[in-house]
């Protein structure tokens, strides 16, 4: 989303560099065809990535090393009206046609695709979340001065996504629950905002690490447009994202880097991608789009688990050596597409060599009698 002059604003007392976040550095500069990259994804071993408000209805597959868009999908029965975040979890990829800088929009969505046809198809259909702000009554345009906007989306569980308001009034930001499944919903924000200092433009949910991460930016009249990351732990969980610890990381090396995007690798990996930006008053200042990595020092353990009963399977997709991680599994049983049991066993690393590439079924059995089915792709 560009920034006008009508919305630049000059914030004082910054917090200074957490120790959370190292080494962010840039990694390359982004293709022409991706100067407006506002969501990201890291699946199959690529950047997945799209444009913005205005943007084709494609999503886009960016090799990391080279920097070289590899693959172009259409979602034939989607418009990119204003696509602000792409999420996912391990059957479906979400993209949140949720930008709304002027308030007045009404056909706010979410476009849901199974992940097996995305790998098979370069173009195919999408189911449709629709959403709406229960509290919203009023819709006339205010460009740039709207409480309704929102450019961040993020899975949280096996049935709900967190949405992430960006609030161009007093840039704070609220969490509004959305299930998984098509339909239609009103949304009410969860009890607890965040005080953001910032425009949030960008998030990604790490159940590795159970640490939510939002990407802004604070615009500068003066000269500079500085970008922020909040990480957000401890917290509650579905009921409350900011009841728990939130720190704020400035990016000081990337001044007047319009960050749009974050996504996961790893545990204590991560990208970000930044758009094109001019200065709205300085029009001398401006910066090609990149993309942007940093590393945390998380590190996986067995109480990464999202909960009790979850089970951690990684890496996915997998080319070698699958993992289980948790500490009640009683057995595991791999699967394929026909049903046909592959292994069986408590050995909670799998060897997937032998294996021909597709999607397989994982069966843990817990030892409470419960189970957890996960879908898994050997590439």
């Amino acid at each position: 989303m560009k920034i006008t002059p009508s919305i630049l604003v000059f914030i004082l007392g910054l917090s200074s560099l957490s120790a959370q976040i190292s080494s962010a550095t840039e990694k390359l500069t982004l293709p022409a065809n991706l100067s407006e990259s506002s969501g990201a994804i890291f699946f199959n071993n690529k950047l997945i990535t799209h444009n913005d408000s205005g943007g084709e209805n494609k999503i886009f597959e960016l090799d990391t090393i080279s920097g070289a868009v590899t693959r172009i999908v259409t979602i034939s029965n989607a418009t990119n009206m204003d696509w602000e975040d792409i999420s996912q979890d391990d059957t479906s990829i979400f993209i949140g046609d949720i930008g709304n800088n002027s308030g007045d929009r009404t056909d706010l969505k979410i476009y849901k695709i199974n992940k097996s046809e995305y790998l098979t198809s370069t173009t195919l259909a999408a189911e449709t979340i629709n959403v709406s702000y229960a509290a919203q009554t009023d819709f006339t345009s205010t460009p740039n001065m709207t409480v309704w906007d929102a450019e961040a989306l993020v899975s949280f569980d096996d049935s709900n996504l967190i949405l992430f308001s960006k609030n161009w009034v007093n840039s704070t930001t609220r969490a509004y629950v959305v299930p998984k499944a098509p339909g239609t919903y009103s949304l009410s924000p969860l009890a607890t905002p965040l005080n953001a200092e910032s425009y949030i433009s960008g998030a990604t949910y790490n159940p590795l690490s159970q640490k939510l991460y939002l990407v802004g930016y604070i615009p500068d009249a003066l000269s500079i447009l500085q970008s922020v990351v909040w990480v957000c732990e401890g917290f509650s969980g579905l009921t409350n994202v900011f009841d728990g610890t939130n720190t704020k990381t400035l990016l000081t090396a990337f001044p007047n880097h319009q960050i749009e995007a974050i996504t996961f690798v790893s545990v204590s990996s991560y990208l970000m991608t930044s758009e094109t930006f001019t200065h709205p008053v300085f029009s001398t200042i401006t910066t090609d789009p990149k993309l942007i990595t940093f590393s945390t020092s998380d590190v996986l353990s067995l109480e990464t688990v999202t909960a009790p009963n979850d089970v951690l399977v990684y890496p996915n997709p997998v080319n070698s050596f699958l993992h289980l991680k948790n500490s009640r599994i009683e057995s595991i049983e791999l699967y394929d597409l026909k049903s046909v049991q592959l292994y069986k066993g408590s050995n909670s690393i799998i060897d997937m060599r032998a294996f021909e590439n597709g999607l397989y079924i994982v069966k843990a059995t817990l030892k409470d009698g419960g189970t957890k089915i996960k879908k898994i792709l050997k590439k």
